[in-house]
């Protein structure tokens, strides 16, 4: 008697293309998952940023929360250029030609302050201190002997005054450091400014 085998199940081709098909399917799914997550992380951001500055306009006036400072003042990040003047240089920068941007030291530090020609340009309230290196004035309130970077004699107190001076107009949402002033050093022979009789109030 013939012995009858069983052919053995040939594999669906079928079958096989549906699982092909569906691991296609799962391979183009999960990027545009990706893609659409990406669009509404996106999009909740967009909306939140809006709201933030909406939100700040029309409580403060102001699109930042009242906040003036170096954060909004767009040279912290584009920086000016840095440069080395000489006192005779720096002296041209004084105010008084007003085709020229206004310049004022502290301490060695040179600082753009011509969006406040105002106060420093030619007559201003603060006129004196543009075009040199004034940083004694700053801290004794004697601005016509005093204008000089001698800081000789200062007392501790006064000395933190000059810092807190540099830091003022590093740190304002206007004006920004530009560059250095080299200075001839100070013969110690030479007396200490004197202390003036009519101090003036410190610049406020």
């Amino acid at each position: 008697m013939a012995t009858v085998q069983r052919r053995k199940p040939q594999k669906d081709d079928h079958t096989e293309h549906q699982q092909n098909n569906t691991t296609t399917k799962n391979e183009t799914t999960q990027p545009l998952t990706i893609g659409k997550i990406m669009k509404t992380g996106l999009t909740i951001i967009i909306w939140s940023l809006t709201f933030f500055f909406l939100a700040s306009y029309l409580l403060t006036e102001s699109w930042t929360w009242g906040y003036r400072g170096k954060w909004t003042n767009p040279r912290t990040y584009f920086p000016a250029k840095q440069q080395v003047f000489t006192e005779k240089e720096l002296l041209q920068y004084d105010g008084s030609n007003p085709n020229l941007p206004i310049y004022l030291a502290i301490d060695g530090d040179v600082f753009d302050v011509t969006e406040g020609r105002g106060w420093y340009g030619h007559g201003g309230s603060y006129g004196h201190f543009s075009g040199k290196d004034a940083a004694r004035a700053y801290v004794t309130g004697c601005f016509e002997d005093h204008l000089t970077h001698d800081l000789r004699g200062l007392s501790p107190a006064q000395l933190k005054g000059v810092d807190h001076w540099k830091s003022f107009y590093a740190n304002h949402h206007k004006y920004h450091k530009i560059g250095t002033v080299i200075h001839p050093p100070i013969d110690p022979s030479t007396p200490i400014p004197a202390p003036c009789r009519q101090a003036v109030g410190q610049k406020p």
